[in-house]
């Protein structure tokens, strides 16, 4: 794994960075995109489905910024700590060189009731002037940002939103505007200074003193590492466990025990596509395959809270599950456009997802996966819980024939074989469950019978003589890398058509070690990064092991591009990210791979 990344003079166009360019902090709440000169441009306050506080990510010319940038010519050093979500970076001129560390802070009970942005500046070697930029976001032109003095200290409001730049006595302010705050710093060999900024939304602010905001960026820092001590990984690729856990944990929304899909909205699948959707919310997909690979991680306390939240906000909604939800377990708020330019002017610009309102059969391979799994781990399930599975398995066993948005949650409603062999994989685990004596048995045989019905329609409807490979959906001759996730399928059903279909999907979808996710998405977007992944960990489980570990190692090379945190797609030609991230699934999946080459699999690790 690239540990340091390093350039020279980081550019922007039109004042957009590269996405390659940004890390992200977070402390289990939100998370701040920070690239590599020195600004970060995009952080929702306080949770991740918060309209943005900072959005020059979307917006270059008036979005919301908070810049520590040296004055001048200048080389960047990055780094994240060893085992650790706090970033540090060293800014070397050609006076001196001084270092940056940040975080997103919390203590180690876990996060504070206010959110803190801190960022230590050290100077290391001779001497080196940082320009300062705090400027408030409109939350897409909804709010004006106004300034309160009070005796506390200067207050920025944004809507509903609180906002205190402090700074160590050594920061010169230059300007207090309503908007933002400007500022100078000078580091000399030995120096320490802090700046930071504190918010909160609808509350009272506490104002800590300079002193405490710099030593929780240790504190973090411990906190980090001590979770990652905890962590029960022993297999292969341990360094590259390790980096994506800590990325999924940016994701885990601490005060309900959701998983977002992504820390970003409308970041482009492909620059100028329309393909820019809302990703800061709760996928069931998402979310059951991320516990999948925190189980195998040894993340225990995070797969049982993000399963609780699952299930609670299933029932809570019930009886039919939604595609995703908001983090709170909220139903999510239908698209919006807000006029906002766009990451490198890619609209539209999104606030919602229509996703909500799909039918997506696929997600009941997912929760019967999820919980067989869960209980193979150790644990017990409840009774609600229980009585929720037998229903979702009753449900599959009546709507498995239906059209659905598949996997890729696309507009046209099809059979997609994808879909179906997920209801076949939800079946075989309802009925496990029931013989185990986990869920009431009463449906047993009719959920063996509705399983029987589905291998049937898919060896009729979804296999092509023709392509010698299951179809991406009845009535094409299309390809889907998605068939990657149903090994267990081709494991029980037709090993040598599963196969067959692998090297069909290698050929027409693969560009080295990357996959589009389907036919013709080469016209429409980038490489789906986790689709190289899925196709490792699915070779591992066909026994093609000696070719699962040679592709392991090419996706590894491909997609290390920042300190092992990956997009949702890079494109093949350029290695240009693509898409909103951190991408859980990206990293799920990547975890996943090492831990079937690890050949330390778990019974019901075959979906």
């Amino acid at each position: 794994m690239t540990s340091l990344r390093t350039k020279e003079n980081p550019e922007r166009i039109d004042g957009f960075a590269p996405l390659k360019d940004y890390a992200a902090i977070g402390e289990g709440r939100s998370v701040a995109m920070v690239a590599l000169d020195g600004s970060i441009d995009w952080w929702c306050v306080p949770s991740m489905d918060s309209p943005p506080l900072f959005d020059r990510l979307l917006e270059p010319e008036v979005g919301g910024y908070f810049s520590l940038t040296p004055r001048g010519d200048y080389r960047v050093e990055r780094r994240y700590l060893e085992n650790s979500n706090v970033l540090q970076t060293d800014f070397v001129t050609e006076s001196g060189r001084a270092r940056v560390t940040e975080s997103i802070n919390s203590t180690t009970a876990g996060r504070q009731p206010w959110c803190e942005l801190a960022r230590r500046v050290e100077g290391i070697e001779g001497e080196v002037t940082f320009d300062i930029g705090f400027r408030a976001g409109t939350q897409n032109e909804k709010v004006s940002p106004w300034l309160q003095e009070t005796p506390q200290g200067n207050v920025h409001n944004v809507g509903n939103v609180m906002a205190m730049f402090r700074g160590s006595e050594d920061v010169v302010i230059d300007e207090y505007a309503d908007r933002g705050v400007f500022a100078h710093l000078e580091t000399h060999a030995g120096s320490r200074s802090l700046i930071a900024l504190l918010a909160v939304e609808g509350v009272p602010l506490a104002v800590p003193p300079i002193h405490k905001i710099d030593e929780r960026i240790d504190v973090s820092n411990f906190a980090w590492q001590d979770w990652v001590d905890k962590l029960d990984f022993d297999g292969r690729y341990a360094e590259w466990v390790t980096r994506s856990a800590l990325s999924l944990k940016f994701l885990l929304y601490s005060p309900s025990g959701a998983i977002a899909a992504a820390a970003t909205t409308s970041l482009p699948e492909r620059i100028g596509g329309e393909k820019n959707y809302d990703y800061r919310y709760a996928w069931v997909r998402d979310a059951c395959l991320i516990i999948k690979s925190l189980i195998q991680a040894g993340a225990v306390e995070e797969s049982q809270a993000a399963f609780s939240w699952i299930t609670q906000t299933i029932r809570r909604h019930g009886p039919d599950m939604r595609a995703c939800y908001e983090l709170q377990g909220d139903l999510i708020p239908a698209e919006s456009y807000p006029p906002v330019t766009g990451y490198r002017h890619s609209q539209p610009v999104r606030v919602g997802n229509n996703a909500r309102d799909q039918v997506q059969l696929s997600m009941y391979g997912d929760m019967l996966a999820t919980a067989t799994l869960f209980i193979e781990a150790g644990h017990v399930i409840d009774i609600d819980t229980a009585r929720l599975l037998g229903d979702l398995a009753n449900q599959c066993a009546d709507r498995w024939r239906i059209r659905d948005a598949g996997i890729w949650e696309l507009p046209e409603q099809n059979h997609y074989v994808h879909s179906k062999m997920a209801c076949w994989v939800a079946l075989t685990h309802a009925v496990k469950l029931a013989e185990a004596g986990h869920i009431e048995p009463t449906w047993k045989q009719r959920w063996a019978r509705e399983r029987e019905r589905i291998r049937d329609w898919i060896e009729e409807h979804g296999w092509s003589e023709a392509r010698g490979a299951y179809v991406f959906h009845e009535g094409t001759e299309g390809l889907d890398a998605a068939m990657c996730l149903t090994h267990r399928y081709g494991a029980e059903v037709n090993r040598e058509r599963m196969l067959a279909t692998y090297r069909a999907i290698r050929e027409e979808l693969g560009r080295g070690a990357l996959f589009y996710r389907y036919s013709g998405a080469s016209e429409e977007e980038g490489a789906f990064v986790a689709c190289s992944y899925w196709m490792v960990e699915a070779l591992s489980a066909l026994g093609e092991c000696e070719e699962a570990e040679a592709l392991m190692d090419e996706a590894l090379e491909a997609t290390d591009g920042n300190l092992g945190l990956m997009t949702e797609m890079v494109d093949p030609a350029s290695g240009d990210y693509l898409g909103n991230f951190p991408q859980g699934l990206s990293h799920l999946a990547q975890i996943c791979a090492a831990n079937a080459l690890s050949g330390r699999p778990l019974e019901s690790e075959d979906y």
